[in-house]
Formats: structure tokens, C-alpha cells, sequence
């Protein structure tokens, strides 16, 4: 009997025999041909198959695709499909088979040919291209590949969004499209990096759109490879940054114009306090006059109670003058050598006349503790960090002063068993305007006190902090750096 094969599909002109599992089939499915490919692919033996039905190779979801496939191939249809196995060691697989009816004189189906590419790393390979594909294309940034002499080869759909050309019309168009013609030079040099194998990284600049608007980019260009690890083109991914650009540049706007309110500020706050202290020098003159005047009379409590008011006021002026002048960086230091001991006993006995309800205490140790600092100026520091504490403090509770020298530093601490300060408040203490919360903030005060002590330290070299406990207290510190001796050497 002579045998005739049915006319094979195109595709299988393919496949390589020494690669390609071979099997043949009865009319019924069942396996009576399987060469050494397939036993490769599949894992299993020849003796192991021959008998069996080819669905032994497919689960139950392709099975049934399968003995559609084998019903059309009795018909004498000739089928190339692609589809998913099972090997043996029950791992998947992705066959492309050519399939085709044999024939006898007769012209009747006798037997079946399938030939079977596997497929599996090529389909991996296919879906990873798939994946990545899809990302470019989801992508909100530009993502655009060029050849070395800048032509573009690909095209997605943020690149549309942004720049306002379609994939047809940017696809084998050179890159400067979408470059400004004064920022040409700037291809130049990213071309010259990617030739040598540099990434350019985030590099900031300007991109023109189809409409002729501006945008602003920031750009990653990096080397396109082939297999051989020749560098053949580069990928560009551009992120659009014009609405950060944008509020960056109404940032620098409002920063300066708050740059000149602020000077604005300082300016009348000079003036302002220039301008007050001089009538309240002279209303304290004449209160002080009247005081004297009236010594015995029972009314001169009410001009005491004023005078005290009026050297608040006094004292507030020249708190905002200082804080003027430090802004404008204008505090003056008039350094000399002191020593600090002496300043502290002087500033303790003074506040004491001030205060009945708390003993200062002014812990000193032996030794002189030269520095070279504006007296005056560390004087007002000492003042206000011990009118704080006074303030703050409970009735009948020691406030406590120290200073001692340690690592070629002059450590002064200042400790008081009052309300205390909220954690959340420590790092803020010194600065302008701050006002602690809690019960703290029910205490009158302008918030500059500690800010001045702090700039007036920190303008000598020294450091300045602060520890606390609610409830418990607290230790202010301040450290400047010590003097040798009374020559300051």
C-alpha cells in the first residue's frame, strides 16, 4: 500500500528534524511513533509512550483543545498551533506543533504527524517583552530610544503626552525635534557620554513640544547594547518637572518678597525703638523726680508700680532692638577679659533684692574662670536666664547658679525646681518668638529673651542648651571658651 502526506503547513519548513520532537498517531490518538527529541523535550521514553494517547501531554484545559484539534486532523485538515504540555517531571512547556494527516492511495486518514518546536524560552523572552512593553507604555514619563546619530527608534505614549507628536510622526525623525536650538550643544555632549558608556543622570533642562511650548525636563540617557555589548543607541526617559520648576520659581518669588517684608520689619523696628525709647527715657526721669518728691506721701506707690511698668517697657524696646540688630547682623561685641566668677556673685546679690520668695544660690568653685567676652552683653544673658527661673519657679525654692571650668570651656548652669518645659518645646526654646506651651504660655513674655541670650553666645564661640522635666524643673547651660589668664593669653 502506498502512503500519501498530506500537504504540510508553510511554517513547518522551519523547524530543524534534529531538534524537533517528531510523534506519530493512529487515527484514535494514540502514540506509535516518538522519536529521541522527544523524548528530550518530554522526558519520557519511547517504550514508556508507545501505546499511550497523546493526552498523557496535556492537562485537562488543553486536553480538550487537543481532541478538537486530532477530530479536524481525521477530517484531513492540516493545523500549526501553539500550545502547553506537561513534560513527564510534571514541569509545563510550550510546544509549537505542525500537524498533518497522512493519507493512503485512497485519499483516507490513516495516521497522524505532529512535529513539535519547543518554545518555552522563547515565550518567557516574549512575555518579558510583553511586560516591559506594557510599562513603557503605562509610563507618565517619556521613554524614547535613538540611535548614536540621533535618530528615534522608539516612541511611547507619555512621549505623545508630553511632547505632542504621535510615534508616526517622531519614529525616524532625529532627536532634535523636540531640542531648542540653543540648547543643540547639549545633544552633542550627551551623545559623546553614551559613545563611551556613561550613564547621564537626572541632567535638568529644556525640551520643545509640537505646539512650540517649553517643557521642563528632567532627563536619564543611557547606552542601548546589543549582544555583543557594542553600544548601538541610547534610551532616554524624561520626566516632566515643569510644574515643579514652576512652583519652585513662585517659591523664590515669595522668599524674596518675604526677604524684603522681613527687612521692612527690621527697619520699623528700629526706628520704632529709637524713636520710643527717647520719650520714655524722659517719663522715667520725671517718675523718678516725682518719686522723690513725694517719698513720704502714701500715693507714691502708684508712681513706684509705674516706674516698675515703664522699665519693662524700657526693657522690651531694647529686647527688639537687639533682635533688629542681630537680623541685620549688626550686634557689636565689645570683648574683654573678665572674670566670670566675679560677674556671677554681682548679677546673684542684685536679682536677690528682687525676689523674697526664692534664695539664689551661687555655687563657687576654686579658681579663676577668665574669658574674653563682652561683659555687658554676657550680663544680660545671666540676667535673663535667672529672671526666667525666677519667674517660672515655685515659691520657696532655691534657685541654684555654678560655673566651673571643663575642657578649656567656662560651663555655666543655671537650675531651677520649677513648672518645667514640654519635651516637644527643648529644641525650640531659643528660638524667635517662641513661646512654650502648655502652662508655660499663661507667663507673659515676648519670646526674644532667650533668643538674644542665644545669639549673644553663640557670637562669642560658645554653645547653649537646655534640660527639663515637667514638674521637676529646669538646667540651662552655657558654655564660652575660657581665657588663660586676665590677659586673655
Amino acid at each position: 500500500m502506498n502512503f500519501e502526506m498530506a500537504e504540510t503547513h508553510t511554517s513547518t519548513e522551519t523547524h530543524n528534524p534534529t531538534q524537533n520532537a517528531r510523534i506519530t498517531l493512529d487515527t484514535t490518538g494514540t502514540i506509535i511513533h516518538w522519536n529521541g527529541s522527544a523524548e528530550r523535550i518530554f522526558g519520557y521514553s519511547s517504550k514508556e509512550v508507545m501505546g499511550k494517547s497523546i493526552l498523557i501531554l496535556f492537562e485537562k484545559e488543553f486536553a480538550e483543545k487537543e481532541k478538537k484539534i486530532l477530530a479536524r486532523l481525521k477530517a484531513g485538515h492540516i493545523e500549526h498551533y501553539q500550545t502547553e504540555c506537561v513534560t513527564k517531571a510534571r514541569n509545563k512547556v510550550f510546544i509549537e506543533f505542525a500537524v498533518f494527516p497522512v493519507k493512503d492511495e485512497s485519499g483516507n486518514v490513516v495516521s497522524i504527524s505532529k512535529i513539535g518546536d519547543d518554545i518555552t524560552e522563547q515565550r518567557e523572552v516574549d512575555e518579558k517583552q510583553a511586560r516591559l512593553a506594557a510599562i513603557v507604555d503605562s509610563s507618565d514619563d517619556a521613554i524614547i530610544s535613538k540611535t548614536l546619530n540621533g535618530i528615534i527608534t522608539t516612541w511611547n505614549n507619555a512621549a505623545t503626552k508630553i511632547f505632542g507628536w504621535t510615534p508616526e510622526e517622531a519614529i525616524g525623525k532625529h532627536i532634535t525635534l523636540i531640542i531648542p536650538a540653543e540648547r543643540l550643544a547639549e545633544e552633542t555632549k550627551i551623545i559623546e557620554s553614551i559613545r563611551r558608556g556613561e550613564k547621564v543622570d537626572h541632567f535638568e533642562t529644556v525640551r520643545i513640544a509640537k505646539d512650540g511650548s517649553k517643557r521642563n525636563l528632567s532627563i536619564t540617557v543611557s547606552p542601548i547594547k546589543d549582544v555583543n555589548g557594542n553600544i548601538i543607541g541610547a534610551s532616554k526617559i524624561a520626566r516632566d518637572i515643569s510644574v515643579r520648576a514652576e512652583a519652585e520659581e513662585q517659591r523664590r518669588i515669595y522668599t524674596e518678597r518675604l526677604q524684603e517684608l522681613s527687612k521692612y520689619k527690621d527697619e520699623f523696628m528700629v526706628m520704632a525703638s529709637h524713636e520710643l525709647r527717647t520719650p520714655l527715657t524722659v517719663i522715667l526721669a520725671n517718675l523718678q523726680m516725682l518719686e522723690s518728691i513725694m517719698e513720704e506721701d502714701p500715693r507714691s506707690k502708684f508712681i513706684e508700680k509705674t516706674i516698675k511698668q515703664a522699665n519693662k517697657l524700657a526693657s522690651l524696646i531694647t529686647n527688639l532692638l537687639d533682635v533688629s540688630k542681630i537680623q541685620a547682623g549688626k550686634l557689636r561685641l565689645n570683648p574683654t577679659v573678665f572674670e566670670m566668677n566675679g560677674l556671677l556673685l554681682e548679677i546673684t546679690s542684685s536679682l536677690q533684692q528682687t525676689t523674697k520668695n526664692h534664695q539664689i544660690i551661687f555655687e563657687v568653685e576654686e579658681g579663676n574662670l577668665w574669658v574674653n567676652a563682652d561683659r555687658e552683653r554676657m550680663e544680660q544673658v545671666i540676667i535673663n536666664l535667672l529672671s526666667n527661673a525666677i519667674k517660672y519657679s515655685l515659691d520657696h525654692t532655691d534657685i541654684i547658679v555654678h560655673a566651673r571650668k571643663k575642657d578649656e570651656q567656662i560651663l555655666v548652669s543655671v537650675h531651677d525646681s520649677g513648672i518645667g518645659i514640654p519635651q516637644k518645646d527643648i529644641e525650640n526654646v531659643f528660638l524667635r518668638f517662641y513661646r512654650v506651651s502648655g502652662s508655660a504660655s499663661s507667663f507673659s513674655g515676648s519670646g526674644v529673651g532667650l533668643y538674644i541670650s542665644s545669639e549673644i553666645v553663640k557670637s562669642h564661640g560658645g554653645s547653649i542648651w537646655a534640660k527639663s522635666k515637667i514638674g521637676k524643673g529646669s538646667d540651662f547651660y552655657f558654655s564660652l571658651p575660657a581665657a588663660q589668664n586676665k590677659t586673655g593669653k
